[in-house]
């Protein structure tokens, strides 16, 4: 099985769906790991050319924690647009990998980059299968299962809870891969955020720091959708999970049974 995270940022798709992605692998399956941006916006000190060398080394290590490609694509951080242009990059990718799986944001998001990224991987879907489109590389055959990660965002529609994924095996993996992205969960964002000067000056305290923001952050989800994984899991089980991944499963992508959810989406 083959699944493809597709996020805007370097970091996007390890955050997201690093815990099922981890799954992937452990259970001799594949995963790749893509950012559609360079990131080189997000710093509150670097340059821009500096700042992409630097994430995209940063995704590299990433995706070495559990063993997969993390490709980063040289569009420009905070200026991506659903163009013909990037779609025909992904289409071209997408065909390429072959994925079972995609995984993308859903094209409703606080952040352009991100939308955008919904959105091409919406219109990329059913020209998967025409064949004058990127003739360059052959068709698939059938539109893969495509799946959206999680939004907290209600306009114009809420997100939807359709597949819910215990990863609590994978959480020390999934802390450590984010944390390679320091650029980001020590620098930018606690910046951003207005927490910077939370941050702890030795790297075993910013360890512990990151695993209890990363506790908050996949627990939120665990406990938002607990009776989704009461169901899936049975009661012991489900009300144990405090680390889960989410997705909302789209209608332009394959149209997956229970059989098929059961093997995409891992227990």
């Amino acid at each position: 099985m083959k699944l493809m995270m597709i996020g805007a940022h370097p970091d996007d798709a390890d955050l997201r769906a690093g815990g099922i992605a981890a799954r992937y692998v452990e259970r001799g399956g594949e995963a790749m790991l893509v950012s559609v941006t360079n990131g080189n916006a997000g710093h509150q000190e670097m340059a821009p050319d500096a700042l992409a060398v630097r994430r995209k080394e940063e995704a590299r290590r990433a995706g070495e924690v559990i063993g997969v490609d993390y490709v980063v694509l040289d569009h420009p951080d905070a200026r991506l647009t659903p163009s013909v242009e990037v779609r025909e990059e992904l289409i071209g990718m997408i065909r390429a990998y072959r994925p079972d799986v995609v995984l993308a944001p859903r094209p409703f998001d606080y952040h352009p980059d991100h939308r955008a990224v919904g959105q091409l991987v919406i219109d990329a879907s059913y020209l998967l299968t025409v064949p004058l489109v990127r003739p360059d590389v052959p068709i698939l055959e059938r539109v893969p299962v495509i799946a959206h990660t999680y939004d907290g965002y209600t306009k114009p529609l809420p997100f939807r809870a359709d597949v819910v994924v215990d990863v609590d095996e994978y959480f020390e993996a999934q802390c450590r891969m984010t944390a390679c992205h320091e650029s980001q969960f020590f620098e930018w964002l606690p910046y951003n955020g207005g927490i910077l000067d939370q941050v702890p000056a030795t790297e075993p305290e910013r360890w512990e720091w990151h695993v209890e923001r990363m506790k908050r952050r996949l627990g939120f989800l665990a406990d938002k959708y607990r009776e989704a994984f009461v169901q899936r899991y049975g009661e012991e089980h489900g009300r144990r999970v405090f680390c889960g991944e989410v997705f909302e499963l789209c209608e332009y992508g394959g149209r997956p049974d229970a059989e098929t959810i059961e093997r995409l989406f891992p227990r």
